[in-house]
């Protein structure tokens, strides 16, 4: 442990007076949580891999391509359910290897408006994303600490903390994060001896358990024209509900501090909209073959952010509740479909998406509609944080792939795949020194450089009357690099002596830490039990 200089224990009043701002947004890597989406909803949709925007005629499809519940000629009803399990995965906390789930639930309403023409009205609710995963991790730190990254960055060194002319201390511009006040409380500042602390940190054991899911609820309205022109309009309306309660244990080189203990239970709550339309359309009257395009606007949310961050057995604790506004990116889909007879059924997919267009926006207040007897909330971009978000995450293509075979009239086998490309940047940071309320309101300094996603599925299904059963299974597989906190941060500083005098030694300090190689193996077995009548 080192003392990297001395002040007045008054600076630590100051700290206080500043640390609370008026507003507040998330981070880069909320943005790539909240935005991502997993391959759900119905086991035919989930067995084909999802390649059935332009095929249609499942509910699945009304949050990707709204067109294909137009080729809807009959009405149905459907429901599914399975189990979702993580290879290689522990209990932690609320966290668990295997959990049930409730994936699906809609209908479409089929009314025929010609000889081959109908208009259909749909609704259906599907879980978007499950955030079920434990992410542990370990490694050395050689040196580094967690609490060095508060030091550095938080008691700004390198911007000078004292203005020793007519001996006045002060903190310019000083911002503090939930987990920065406990560290400086705790670790970093000493109020007896007005120190500043620099850790040899030894190693580190991280676990954190991602509960909860977004659920996503649409209604629908699409239509078929003579069979070969297709459109339909989706609005949707989405849930969250996340909870992430993570344990971070670090060994430290102090007499005084030879360990350290931080928890964080961070939820996230609430509702965003969006519109989605989509055509398709079969070109040739006399082929089967189809082609699709979709777009989807970005996601409005409006979020609040919940925190309890505490240091060591909970003796010194954080609290926070935070309101801010949240946009994803426009996402676009091409499609193409074809049926041979009734034995077979190809599709492909492909979605882009550009993460980097992700919004973190911030409250600055609200209107009052005296005619809606309503309040709205008047957002602005948070500017850096939309500079980081630009540097962190990429634009996201998606290719899906998927065939239904028929041996028999009432027997059906599926199997598809996915591929996702990387949704961060290989060299992303999660840069926790910008001028951001995200940054401001951290409880946390971990992140995860995620590589590609590839999914692999299976399905079957049979018809018994106007009932059908339906079983998938998936295989979701990708890689990531876990860092505990910002690596290689640096910073340079004019030391003082003991009177408040420069000495001309600049000092540099870097806290870095290795990246720990991490999987994402998962297992989901669904079912759906429909009705067509």
């Amino acid at each position: 442990m080192k003392k990297i200089y001395l002040f007045a224990a008054m600076g630590l009043m100051s700290l206080a007076a500043q640390a609370q701002e008026t507003k507040a947004t998330g981070d880069a890597y909320m943005a790539g949580q909240l935005a991502t989406e997993d391959l759900n909803g119905t086991a035919r949709y989930v067995g084909m891999g999802g390649a059935m925007d332009a095929l249609g005629a499942d509910l699945s499809v009304m949050s990707t391509n709204p067109a294909g519940i137009g080729l809807f000629r009959k009405s149905q009803v459907a429901t599914s359910f399975g189990l979702n399990g993580q290879v290689d995965g522990k209990t932690f906390a609320d966290g668990s290897k295997t959990n049930a789930s409730f994936d699906q639930i809609g209908f479409v309403y089929s009314s025929r408006t010609g000889r081959q023409s109908w208009i259909n009205i749909g609704f259906n609710f599907h879980k978007s994303r499950n955030f079920d995963y434990v992410l542990s991790a370990a490694n050395k730190l050689h040196g580094s600490s967690q609490a060095n990254q508060t030091a550095y960055k938080d008691m700004n060194i390198q911007g000078g903390i004292f203005d020793y002319n007519n001996g006045k201390y002060y903190f310019p511009s000083l911002k503090c994060s939930q987990l920065d006040a406990l560290n400086i409380r705790n670790l970093v500042f000493d109020p007896n001896t007005g120190s500043v602390f620099d850790y040899d940190g030894q190693d580190y054991e991280f676990d954190r358990a991602h509960t909860g899911y977004i659920g996503e609820y649409d209604l629908n309205l699409s239509g078929n024209v003579n069979n070969r022109f297709y459109w339909g309009l989706t609005v949707g309306i989405n849930s969250v509900h996340y909870n992430g309660y993570s344990e971070y244990f670090e060994r430290l080189n102090s007499a005084s501090h030879p360990e350290v203990l931080i928890s964080d239970n961070l939820k996230i709550t609430g509702t965003g909209y969006s519109v989605k339309a989509g055509v398709i359309v079969r070109p040739f009257e006399e082929s089967a073959f189809r082609i699709g395009a979709a777009v989807s606007s970005p996601t409005f949310y409006k979020l609040t952010t919940s925190n309890n961050t505490s240091i060591g057995s909970g003796v010194d604790t954080e609290l926070a509740n935070e309101d801010f506004r949240f946009n994803t990116p426009w996402k676009f889909s091409f499609s193409a479909g074809h049926t041979i007879g009734t034995k077979l059924a190809l599709g492909a997919v492909y979605e882009y998406s550009d993460y980097a267009a992700c919004d973190m926006r911030t409250i600055d207040g609200y209107t009052y509609d005296s005619w809606s007897d309503t309040e709205y909330a008047n957002s602005s971009s948070d500017q850096a944080m939309k500079r980081l978000i630009e540097k962190t995450l990429r634009g996201v293509s998606t290719l899906k792939l998927g065939a239904e075979i028929k041996p028999v009239p009432d027997l059906s086998l599926r199997f598809g795949y996915n591929y996702v490309s990387p949704v961060y940047q290989s060299n992303a940071v999660r840069d926790q020194t910008i001028p951001s309320p995200g940054v401001y309101y951290a409880s946390s300094t971990d992140y995860t450089n995620w590589k590609d996603t590839h999914r692999f599925t299976f399905g079957i299904g049979t018809n018994i009357d106007k009932f059908r059963f339906d079983l998938a299974y998936q295989y979701q597989t990708r890689d990531g690099e876990f860092f505990p906190f910002m690596n290689n941060y640096s910073t340079s500083f004019d030391a003082y002596d003991a009177d408040g005098n420069t000495t001309g030694n600049i000092v540099t300090l870097t806290n870095s830490c290795d990246p720990v190689k991490v999987k994402d193996r998962r297992h989901q077995v669904i079912c759906t039990l429909s009705y067509t009548f």
